[in-house]
């Protein structure tokens, strides 16, 4: 459910950190997001970038699918490759609850589904 993906013009950025410049970004359509969960988020994006490097965002392709999704530049060595893998399965796991709110979220209010059909889906 929770893997990198391709980057993608179709994608819905949620949020992004980026190693190289040392910037936070939450895309203002989610700005009636919840505090501490726009909280949660900034501390995860940049707490990963900070550990791997390059730039890591959460995106939501056309079905409303949430993916993490990692890039780095290609001179970049610093960049951890096997680090980021396994940062990205910690982050699957410890933020589970968080990440499917955050679907069920996108599909009821953003692309206006109906909530019992997402319940059913699962």
């Amino acid at each position: 459910m929770y893997d990198e993906a391709d980057i993608n013009s179709e994608a819905v950025i949620l949020c992004a950190a980026n190693a190289y410049e040392q910037k936070y970004y939450l895309n203002e359509n989610f700005s009636s997001l919840p505090q501490t969960i726009k909280d949660e988020l900034q501390i995860m994006c940049v707490l990963y970038t900070a550990e791997i490097g390059g730039i890591f965002s959460l995106q939501y392709d056309e079905e409303g699918n949430l993916y993490m999704n990692v890039v780095a530049e290609e001179d970049d060595f610093s960049f951890d490759e096997i680090g980021s893998a396994l940062k990205i399965k910690a982050l699957q796991n410890e933020k589970r609850d968080l990440l499917e709110s955050l679907e069920k979220y996108y599909k009821a209010v953003i692309l206006h589904e109906d909530l019992d059909a997402i319940q059913t889906q699962e």
